[in-house]
């Protein structure tokens, strides 16, 4: 018979510090835990093509940059614009893989946070892989988000959201083209 020891480690040991020297208190592990889970469940809704679901994470506006990807100027826009302009990219035959990790969290005051990650992404569209249009169905990218939280009445919800390209390989075609 084999027996398990079960040990009792206490939540604010250095062991479990954020690098950001947060405490880390009963309540900071389940906003942590909630923040976490947010943002996977938006890469998880987006790959689903679920928008309701999506949207239901931000708050009515959301301050976006993801200039090292598409330039520009980051903006201040309503939520609805950012799940309309992901629904018209990821239409039809295109297909994404999100995948993050690392996360990281610092907390400004009770009721507002920041998420950091290292985030990948990968589309897939067939028409990419024609000839006339790059002759490859894929396209990735891998780099950092940073996901703004605030403390609504309704939970943590996403307030700004950022994403800084490190490497991208394969067909802009794919990255450039709304699927159809």
């Amino acid at each position: 018979m084999k027996h398990v020891v079960f040990a009792i480690v206490s939540l604010t040991g250095p062991a479990f510090a954020d690098t950001a020297g947060d405490p880390v208190t009963q309540e900071t592990l389940l906003d942590r835990a909630e923040m976490t889970r947010i943002a996977d469940a938006i890469d998880a809704a987006v790959d689903a093509k679920d928008w309701a679901t999506a949207r239901a994470f931000f708050t009515q506006e959301i301050t976006v940059d993801f200039t090292s990807l598409v330039g520009g100027d980051p903006a201040t826009i309503p939520a609805d614009g950012l799940i309309a302009g992901w629904s018209a990219n990821l239409a039809g035959e295109k297909e994404s893989f999100h995948l993050r990790g690392n996360h990281r969290i610092s907390f400004d005051g009770p009721d507002a946070a920041i998420l950091k990650s290292h985030g990948y992404a990968w589309n897939r569209m067939a028409s990419g892989a024609l000839p006339e249009n790059g002759g490859e169905a894929l396209w990735e990218v891998w780099g950092t988000y940073e996901h703004g939280f605030e403390r609504t009445a309704d939970g943590w919800r996403v307030n700004a959201m950022s994403f800084t390209a490190t490497a991208e390989r394969g067909n802009v075609y794919v990255r450039n083209t709304p699927g159809s």
